[in-house]
């Protein structure tokens, strides 16, 4: 919490939220059930640069306010409790590591596994009155599918942090 009282953590943070909105309004369809998303990536950063209590502040900031921008459906804090667990789990995974395949690779998994399956399966099964098996089982092979290529896309965003850090462009970090 004492790293909310930086300015170039503060600063940065309030970026990663202002690009996980933009990014979040961008998406590749590749079925009608599977699509390729891009707002993981800002949260991811955000919990690798600082650690996992802003990078779940920056997810859960991130889905409030690109629902506020353009709103699809009845709010649900749910979702928004879903967003913080990503970047949590983001901080807890990969903060203050080396960025390694493996390693994108295990917070990936964690995170669709806890946040998109589970938390997102039990949210969709409240909302919609389905059964939570009938949500989680349709939700598994998406994220089967999506697992090397969020894995892959992860690792090469890691890189370029890495990069961006030796430049000195990110401040505030243990990357």
């Amino acid at each position: 919490m004492s790293k909310l009282r930086d300015i170039r953590v503060l600063t940065t943070a309030a970026m990663l939220v202002a690009i996980s909105i933009v990014l979040g309004f961008f998406k590749i369809p590749i079925t009608q059930l599977i699509e390729i998303r891009f707002s993981f990536l800002a949260n991811a950063m955000a919990g690798a640069l600082f650690g996992p209590f802003v990078g779940g502040l920056v997810g859960a900031l991130s889905d409030l306010g690109g629902y506020l921008i353009k709103p699809t459906g009845p709010y649900f804090p749910g979702f928004t409790l879903t967003a913080a667990v990503g970047g949590v789990i983001a901080g807890l995974t990969l903060y203050g590591h080396k960025p390694s395949l493996i390693r994108c690779f295990f917070c990936e998994f964690l995170r669709m596994t806890i946040a998109n399956i589970l938390l997102n399966g039990i949210f969709l099964s409240m909302l919609y009155g389905r059964g939570f098996v009938a949500v989680v089982t349709s939700r598994i092979l998406k994220q089967l599918v999506m697992l090397p290529v969020q894995t892959l896309m992860l690792f090469a965003a890691m890189q370029l942090l890495v990069h961006f850090k030796r430049a000195s462009l990110v401040g505030g970090s243990r990357i």
